[in-house]
């Protein structure tokens, strides 16, 4: 076997585009391209997070699912996360440098945190410091992993769970926007969450929603300001 075949911590071999550093300089593959808002659903992303096993590249999974989908972070910043980062107690997460520089914290409800990141978070303190999600086999374990694999993980498991559309990080914060309208969390809030400069930018996130939601909203507040206006002329 040749001396330039990289082997993992069990002499298995592994794909050069799994090591860091591989795609630096690189443009991605879908750089320019535009995808429609076509978020999963809840239960899909719930699907695909049963499929995954719970051992230590599960915890990671898992945990790198619920930053994206429950945090609605791009996946460099989580992939730029530290433990440092994560403040427990407030259930919020540090973005130290998100798109265009700009530094925000975003909140992260408890059942994704505790569930789901808290397990990875102790599993993680077995490795050297360095960022939250790191490579666990091989001579590279502790350093940062890459979008790329990232993106590998999330297509496998995704067709095992047979979900049908495209399951990418992107889209996992599509639909943490999706959700939030959905809860009525007012927009300028959801932009400050997702770190859009723009409100324009957090109305494109919204097209997950269907135009049957959007009619059934429109007629459930009329229907609301209806009877506030009927029990205001009766108490008259």
């Amino acid at each position: 076997m040749s001396s330039s075949v990289l082997l993992d911590a069990t002499g298995r071999r592994r794909s050069p585009a799994a090591m860091p550093g591989h795609n630096a300089g690189r443009p991605p593959r879908n750089k320019g391209m535009r995808y429609p808002a076509d978020p999963p659903t809840v239960e899909e992303i719930v699907a695909v997070m049963r499929r995954i096993p719970v051992d230590q590249h599960g915890l990671r999974l898992r945990a790198m699912i619920v930053v994206l989908w429950r945090g609605g972070l791009r996946i460099q910043e989580a992939l730029d996360l530290t433990e440092s980062d994560l403040d427990a107690r407030r259930g919020s997460i540090l973005v130290r440098a998100g798109k265009g520089n700009k530094r925000r914290e975003v909140g992260m409800d408890p059942w994704a945190w505790s569930d789901h990141l808290a397990p990875w978070v102790v599993c993680r303190t077995q490795w050297p410091l360095g960022p939250l999600f790191c490579v666990i086999d091989g001579a590279t374990r502790g350093r940062p992993w890459s979008a790329t694999a990232v993106r590998a993980e999330l297509r496998r498991y995704a067709l095992e769970a047979g979900v049908r559309r495209r399951f990418a990080p992107h889209q996992l914060r599509h639909a943490h926007a999706v959700e939030l309208a959905r809860e009525g969390v007012p927009l300028p809030v959801i932009q400050r969450q997702l770190g859009h400069s723009y409100v324009s930018t957090t109305s494109v996130y919204l097209q997950g929603i269907n135009t049957e939601e959007i009619i059934s909203a429109l007629h459930a507040a009329h229907a609301d300001d209806a009877r506030q206006r009927r029990a205001r002329t009766l108490s008259r």
